[in-house]
Parts: structure tokens; C-alpha cells; sequence
């Protein structure tokens, strides 16, 4: 069973090492390349700052996050959720960063992508249409997504979309029969033939059949 998390993060800024912090962290499940219901991740984070300029791009308030939990109070259920998994995020660096960062601040060393395997669908994009606009609107422009609820940048609106984008990027059967076991099952109903057979024997024209062979091509 393949499990895949997209994730996305909403944040105060741009970079953590100027002090920003994370605000919103969404999560969905894709199971066998199926989104999952009901199995989702989300929550809103109290950053120990003012969410100043940013709260034009995602709406998030300061008043709104006034009695949010703060990141040490959800740690341990946001790794356990995404424990062993492949995470997808769209530009990976930037949401990396500032999980690391917080998870620097609480004591803990430890990387996400220590804990996880890493897909940046940026990247993937990047690769796959070289030259083309690769933000997540575009993205869903080509493939013919909905995005007409994304009025301000929401994590989990964004990993609702970014999942029906990566799974429309990633189209296609994964193996030619489905799964391994099918392969084998297939190699092993193979009807092998006998390499003898192969081996015809050859009867060459005596010296009779050759001439009479000449001749009839010398009437021609």
C-alpha cells in the first residue's frame, strides 16, 4: 500500500530566519493513488507574533489565531500523521524550512525529510514542461482543475488541489500488469518453447536440380 501526504503550509513571511513563523498547516491522505475521506490534517497555529503584511495573501487574522494552539502543542500528532510517508509539497524547500525551523525551536534536530521521503511537484513540473508557468494555478489551468474556491492561499485548500494536480501529473498505470505479483503470476504461465525446434534441418539442390534450375531461367 503506497501511501502518499500532500502537504502545504501558511506562514508570517517569507523567511523563518528572519523570525517568521508557521500559521496553518494542512494535510491530505492519497492511498493507491486514491485521495482518502475523512483522514485529513489540519490546524492553525499560534505564532508568537503578528502575521503582519501576509494576511494578504492567506486572510489568516491575529485575532483569529489569538487561542490557537501553538506548534509544541501539535508536534506529536503532526509526526505521528505524517510518520514514514512520501510527502508531496509544491516548492518543498520552503515548507521544509520552516518545519525544521520549528521543530529547531522546541529541541528537536531531527529533519522532516529525515522522517520522510520528499516529492516537490515544483520540481517535477519543471521537469516535465520546461518553460511553462509552474505555480499551482497554472498548473491547475493545464490539467482542468477547479481552483475557483482559491480566492486567498489556504493550506488546505491547497493540498485538496495540489493532490488532484500531482495524481493528473503522475497519470498512468505504475507497472505494465498493476502490481508485482501479477507479473510473476504472468511469467510463470508462460509456455516456453523448446529451443530444438528451432534447429530445421537443411536440404541443399543436387547437381541435377541445379541445372535444371539454370535452364528453366535460360527460357526466360
Amino acid at each position: 500500500m503506497e501511501r502518499l501526504i500532500v502537504l502545504d503550509t501558511e506562514t508570517t513571511g517569507i523567511k523563518p530566519s528572519e523570525g517568521h513563523r508557521i500559521i496553518e498547516i494542512g494535510c491530505i491522505e492519497i492511498i493507491n493513488r486514491q485521495i482518502t475521506k475523512n483522514n485529513e490534517y489540519h490546524e492553525y497555529i499560534q505564532p508568537n507574533r503578528n502575521v503582519g503584511d501576509s494576511v494578504r495573501i492567506h486572510g489568516i487574522t491575529d485575532k483569529f489565531l489569538t487561542k490557537k494552539p501553538k506548534f509544541k502543542e501539535v508536534v506529536e500528532e503532526f509526526l505521528a500523521y505524517i510518520k514514514e510517508t512520501t510527502l508531496i509539497i509544491h516548492n518543498a524547500p520552503f515548507d521544509l524550512g520552516f518545519l525544521n525551523h520549528e521543530l529547531k525551536l522546541i529541541g528537536i534536530n531531527e529533519r522532516i525529510e529525515d522522517k520522510c521521503n520528499i516529492i516537490d511537484s515544483l520540481e517535477l513540473s519543471k521537469k516535465q514542461r520546461p518553460g511553462t508557468l509552474h505555480n499551482l494555478d497554472s498548473l491547475c489551468r493545464r490539467f482542468k482543475i477547479d481552483s475557483s474556491a482559491r480566492i486567498v492561499h489556504g493550506a488546505l485548500l491547497d493540498v485538496q488541489i495540489l493532490a488532484q494536480v500531482y495524481l493528473a501529473m503522475t497519470g498512468g498505470q505504475s507497472t505494465l500488469f498493476g502490481n508485482d505479483k501479477t507479473i510473476n503470476k504472468q511469467a510463470n504461465n508462460i509456455i516456453r518453447i523448446n529451443n530444438a525446434i528451432g534447429k530445421i534441418k537443411i536440404i541443399y539442390a543436387n547437381k541435377k536440380e541445379l541445372a535444371e534450375h539454370a535452364n528453366y531461367f535460360k527460357k526466360l
